[in-house]
């Protein structure tokens, strides 16, 4: 008879989090609307909260590579691609192979998430003025690559290092935001090898399934909504306001999983 009694309570915890999931990936959309990027980062960090990161980061993997292919179109691709690919396949090769989500250890990762935010954070509120390293060699982009690796496989974020990298290289702004594009793509399919890879790999629900569409829907309107709102809310204040918050998501992460 506990069975019907607890059957009303398990649908409403069910509404609860497909709704909790929407709104964060509309506004994880929202930001990489205005911003160009922040969706992993926006989403991973909200999700955090109340679930594993291994969990959260399989949440993301679909809703990010969709918002990401878009961004990939551009007329940079041979320039880009033939000055990040060591990069790119070193940073593939450290998020798979790297130790991190789905090795048991969930506390582990959500401390390693709270340090980047933190970082994160407060590299974007110092907005520290970086070289010019666009004539350095390959090295420069495998290193920087694998240290996002090492980052991704741990927290599912992969901006630092590889938003400062990119910076370094002095890109215009259309070859920049390409570049973006196309690299969270390459981090965002490695991830999802990690994940399918992994030794404790998601096990997915019909409620998982619903919360999958609702992430999708979600990040596409918080998309459209934050493109409308780019020239309104571009601004630094706007700017300071996002890494202040990845400050304090990143120290409540932190004494989640201390």
């Amino acid at each position: 008879m506990d069975r019907p009694r607890d059957a009303p309570h398990h649908a409403a915890m069910d509404v609860t989090h497909i709704a909790f999931v929407t709104l964060v990936f509309a506004a994880a959309g929202g930001v990489k609307g205005i911003t160009g990027m922040g969706l992993p980062t926006v989403a991973v960090s909200l999700l955090g909260l109340w679930m594993p990161p291994a969990q959260a980061a399989a949440l993301l993997v679909l809703p990010a590579l969709a918002t990401n292919l878009a961004q990939c179109r551009g007329p940079h691709l041979r320039t880009v691609a033939a000055r990040l690919w060591p990069g790119w396949v070193a940073l593939a090769v450290a998020t798979v192979l790297a130790p991190g989500l789905g090795d048991g250890d969930s506390h582990a990762s959500a401390r390693g998430l709270g340090a980047v935010l933190v970082a994160y954070g407060l590299w974007g509120l110092a907005r520290p003025t970086l070289p010019d390293l666009s004539r350095q060699g390959p090295w420069l982009a495998v290193a920087a690559g694998a240290a996002t690796g090492l980052v991704t496989a741990l927290t599912a974020v992969f901006v630092l290092p590889w938003v400062a990298y990119l910076q370094t290289q002095r890109l215009d702004r259309d070859a920049l935001v390409q570049a973006l594009g196309l690299s969270f793509t390459v981090a965002t399919l490695a991830l999802a090898l990690r994940l399918r890879l992994s030794a404790s790999t998601v096990a997915w629900t019909a409620s998982d399934g619903l919360a999958l569409v609702a992430a999708l829907g979600g990040a596409f309107a918080g998309l459209g909504l934050g493109a409308r709102l780019r020239r309104r809310l571009a601004g630094a204040v706007f700017q300071r306001a996002l890494f202040l918050v990845f400050v304090v998501l990143g120290l409540a992460s932190l004494l989640r999983g201390g």
